[in-house]
């Protein structure tokens, strides 16, 4: 091995079906045997904190040798450390990189400050940024209003994308094609009794939060609390962003999420295009 790669042949195509645990469906007949390793053995960093040679090798029903190959190419790529045995890998700094979601960045943090502190004066309820990991939202930041009776922003919490406004905002910026694939199946979990709760319907929302330019949930996600939301930064699925505004249900006419989708707009604008 030298410089990172792997001496195994990468040209060869085997079937997909064949080999323990490898992935199939109908539209993958073929498959990049070595690639396909490396990319499996990526995935085992979701639920496993450190992974020896012979660890990896079991789980993937590979060599010793194999596993071995594959661990010090995504080594030497930045995608896999040694821990500090010396014994095991652990995720590296370019698979860490990958994962984490827009918004969280230092830089990013500080701009997008002012942009909430804007929201927060414009509309006079809680707001917050989200980005998309999947088909869930997380919350990146967040100003919290002065109402008696308000929404408190949740930094770091997660809810269903199909349930909330910022989600659905994210969800319209992708293809239809790019939307399926993150929910392959018709139904779609109620969070709320008016959850949406087939892809069909969901598809059918955001074409027309892609015409009108903002999502609305109420009481999609939380029973008694109405949102809206716009886009706020981005321009790929990696560091797009939304800006949410949330309130009772009592302070969330459809006048009143129409009138706060246009003051998010006023207040995106200062962080740049979305």
């Amino acid at each position: 091995m030298s410089d990172g790669r792997v001496e195994d042949p990468v040209t060869e195509l085997t079937s997909a079906a064949k080999g323990s645990g490898h992935p199939s469906g109908p539209n993958r007949n073929y498959t990049i045997e070595s690639l396909d390793t490396g990319l499996r053995l990526m995935r085992l960093f979701l639920t496993h904190d450190t992974l020896t040679v012979s660890e990896a090798a079991g789980l993937l029903s590979v060599g010793r040798s194999t596993a071995h190959r594959v661990l010090s190419t995504l080594e030497g790529r930045g995608f896999a450390i040694r821990d500090a045995s010396g014994r095991g890998y652990s995720a590296g700094p370019e698979l860490v990189r990958l994962g984490r979601p827009a918004g969280f960045g230092t830089t990013v943090r500080e701009r997008l400050g002012t942009v909430l502190e804007d929201a927060l004066r414009r509309t006079g309820e809680t707001v917050q940024s989200t980005a998309l990991i999947g088909d869930r939202i997380i919350v990146t930041d967040g100003r919290e209003c002065p109402h008696p009776v308000r929404v408190m922003p949740e930094v770091g919490g997660t809810h269903p994308a199909h349930a909330t406004s910022g989600g659905k905002t994210l969800l319209s910026r992708m293809t239809t094609e790019q939307v399926c694939a993150l929910y392959p199946y018709e139904k779609l979990p109620a969070v709320t009794p008016t959850t949406l709760t087939s892809r069909s319907a969901l598809l059918t929302e955001l074409a027309e939060i892609r015409v009108r330019g903002f999502a609305v949930s109420r009481g999609e996600s939380v029973q008694g609390m109405h949102t809206v939301a716009v886009p706020l930064a981005g321009t790929s699925w990696r560091d797009r962003l939304a800006l949410m505004a949330s309130a009772p249900a009592d302070r969330g006419d459809d006048a009143a999420l129409a009138r706060r989708a246009e003051e998010l707009r006023l207040s995106a604008a200062l962080l740049g295009p979305a």
